[in-house]
């Protein structure tokens, strides 16, 4: 599994991860994404990079 990567297209800004071919496996909406880490309390801390698959302590 790859890291996240952001892209800024300049109207919407997403999290996307590649799969082996280099194509959008899976897409998220940063503010979705954001306020769903707020949502819930850290139980797991994730690396750089793997955000979705853990949590952050704020």
């Amino acid at each position: 599994m790859s890291k996240r990567e952001f892209i800024d297209t300049g109207t919407d800004k997403r999290y996307v991860r590649r799969d082996d071919n280099g194509q959008f496996k899976e897409s998220v909406d940063v503010g979705k994404s954001l306020s769903a880490d707020k949502r819930h309390a850290a139980k797991h801390e994730a690396k750089p990079g793997e955000g979705d698959k853990g949590d952050h302590k704020s």
